[in-house]
């Protein structure tokens, strides 16, 4: 069964917005792009089979050409976190976007990309190459890998330790806080879906997924810290 289509509203054309709108358009979406640079739009209509309106995506008349009424998902990619939470913020209260994605361009603004501004998801490509570097280093430590659900939930990494409180143990072992769950457990490159059975060893990747609350009581299970 193929993928549902969705119409997506992407504001800026820049190296991200492209890139993105041109992937989306791969997978069969319907996408709108918004662009204010007139140049810009003309060299990238040959090869971005998309629709365009070209405009400010900041103001009001110019999301309303974009039909953003019709989209259930806006991505919000412009070089500029003032336009990004000004669009974000847009889309949620005057259309009513199910879903808000925003760009977020320099780390220390990250703070502000919440459901106030309209925001469901901050993507801060800073802060993910960071996570992903502790991901790829780290030993017995809890790497957070990535916001999920307006920062309610967060997708938790952690390579088992020898020492580890969980060697040794099976997943059904572990004491495991309200509020998180294990999703799996990567061994040798091997992707294991855990079961209260599965056993764990150190050098074991653990993934979970658990609110901000549960991540004390998850780390103590997991690292013993």
């Amino acid at each position: 069964m193929s993928p549902k289509s969705i119409r997506i509203a992407i504001a800026g054309a820049g190296n991200v917005g492209s890139f993105v709108a041109k992937d989306l358009r791969a997978k069969g979406h319907d996408v709108v792009v918004i662009e204010q640079n007139e140049n810009l739009i003309q060299s990238l209509q040959n090869e971005l089979d998309v629709s365009w309106v070209r405009g400010d995506a900041c103001e009001l008349h110019t999301l309303d050409a974009a039909v953003l009424t019709s989209c259930e998902v806006m991505v919000a990619a412009t070089g500029d976190d003032e336009d990004n939470l000004v669009i974000s913020l847009l889309a949620k209260q005057e259309f009513t976007v199910p879903r808000v994605i925003a760009r977020v361009n320099h780390p220390d603004n990250e703070w502000l990309f919440t459901e106030t501004w309209g925001v469901d998801v901050a993507v801060s490509t800073p802060h993910l190459l960071t996570s992903l570097v502790e991901e790829a280093v780290s030993v017995g430590d809890l790497v957070r890998l990535l916001h999920l659900e307006k920062g309610k939930v967060s997708l938790l990494e952690v390579t088992l330790a020898e020492g580890s409180p969980a060697e040794g143990k099976t997943v059904g072992d572990l004491t495991i806080p309200t509020d998180c769950t294990l999703v799996a457990v990567v061994r040798d490159r091997h992707v294991i879906a855990p079961t209260k059975e599965t056993p764990l060893h150190p050098g074991d990747e653990v993934m979970a997924l658990a609110s901000p609350e549960a991540e004390s009581d998850l780390k103590r299970a997991l690292t013993g810290e």
